[in-house]
């Protein structure tokens, strides 16, 4: 079995329960889901395109401490609140994800009191 390394970012907000930010296993580094929260923990209020860009920035933190980037992204998901908000979400995630795209799976679902969250895998070099 591969080694299980959790990954740490303070330019994110806090895991929000019994979860790490990130696990480094097997030359992938699993991100679990962001939301639209501060590092300090607090939400982002006010459109939906502020809170995917806080969510994107936070999920490219978690990378980041990792030593990679959303550029390696080989899978993503997204969970949206409501699905009127699909083409916002797409513009803003093309401004955090390069050509060739990683696979995705865009998921209505009923998040407690935000728009958004994203989690993802990312391929890692070594």
């Amino acid at each position: 079995m591969s080694e299980r390394i959790p990954i740490r970012s303070e330019e994110a907000p806090a895991p929000g329960g019994p979860y790490s930010q990130a696990i480094r296993s097997g030359g992938f580094l699993f991100l679990a889901g962001q939301g639209p929260f501060r590092p300090d923990g607090s939400k982002v209020e006010g459109p939906f395109e502020d809170q995917a860009r806080q969510t994107l920035d936070n999920l490219q933190a978690v990378a980041a401490a990792a030593g990679a980037s959303l550029a390696d992204a080989v899978r993503v998901g997204v969970y949206l609140r409501d699905m009127s908000n699909f083409a916002a979400m797409n513009r803003i995630y093309a401004e955090f994800f390069r050509d060739p795209m990683p696979a995705r799976t865009t998921i209505q679902s009923d998040l407690p009191g935000f728009e958004i969250e994203v989690d993802a895998v990312l391929a890692m070099a070594g």
